[in-house]
């Protein structure tokens, strides 16, 4: 495999140095620059491509989160900082790590490692590992991102301010409206019948009237969702 192309993005020259030297003991990695500032990256991805941004938050003038949302290019973002606070932030941001300072060597490689094998597993389809299952991060605490693959989601309720999302083998409930979770997921794979329901299509087992049974339980379909639910499940059930 060619060398990934690397760059690092960050303020303090101590920080650059560290993952400098990191990135130096890995021969599937090229260091071809590095900033202390966003605009010089900027700058410098107009005109040259990159695999991997290893990415620092706090920075002037032009934060790494804002200069993530810039970008019209799409390498493999891996974030380090000190803060714990931006990493939900930065996974709605499809990074593919958050590394916390001060990172230590076998966490970095631990991130690498991943990231060579997403690249060599690449599907022509649509660039996620063949191994990879497509998953979310949500905040189910002040500390801990929790990892879910999105094909164990069965129900996720609304619970006012909070929701409560119902996986294969266990639950969780996160600060997040029903709507705002709902279009984070996959249209095609997930479907809202109800103010208080979005259900996982795959997992209906039953349809009856105005209600549907998933996991042994029926959930009432809310009458301005009855015709597009019944043919959503319906027609998914016949294709």
């Amino acid at each position: 495999m060619t060398a990934l192309r690397v760059i690092i993005i960050d303020d303090e020259p101590l920080a650059i140095n560290v993952l400098k030297n990191y990135a130096e003991q890995i021969k599937q990695l090229q260091l071809v620059n590095t900033f202390s500032n966003a605009i010089d990256a900027t700058s410098f991805l107009q005109e040259n491509e990159v695999d991997i941004i290893f990415l620092d938050i706090n920075m002037p003038i032009l934060d790494g989160l804002n200069f993530l949302e810039s970008l019209h290019v799409s390498p493999m973002i891996v974030i380090t900082t000190a803060h714990e606070e931006y990493a939900l932030k930065s996974f709605e941001l499809e990074v593919i790590d958050y590394l916390v300072k001060p990172i230590p060597f076998p966490r970095f490689l631990k991130t690498v490692n991943r990231i060579i094998s997403l690249k060599q597993g690449t599907s022509n389809a649509g660039g996620q590992s063949l191994n990879e299952k497509p998953s979310i991060f949500v905040k189910v605490d002040k500390k801990k991102l929790q990892k879910i693959f999105l094909d164990e989601i069965v129900v996720v309720e609304s619970l006012k301010d909070y929701i409560r999302i119902k996986t294969t083998s266990a639950k969780y409930i996160i600060h997040k409206t029903l709507g705002s979770f709902t279009d984070e997921l996959p249209s095609d794979k997930f479907l809202r019948i109800h103010r208080s329901y979005t259900i996982a299509i795959d997992k209906v087992e039953a349809v009856e009237g105005n209600s549907l049974e998933v996991d042994g339980i029926r959930y009432t379909i809310g009458r301005s969702y009855l015709n597009d639910a019944k043919n959503r499940i319906l027609n998914d059930s016949i294709t």
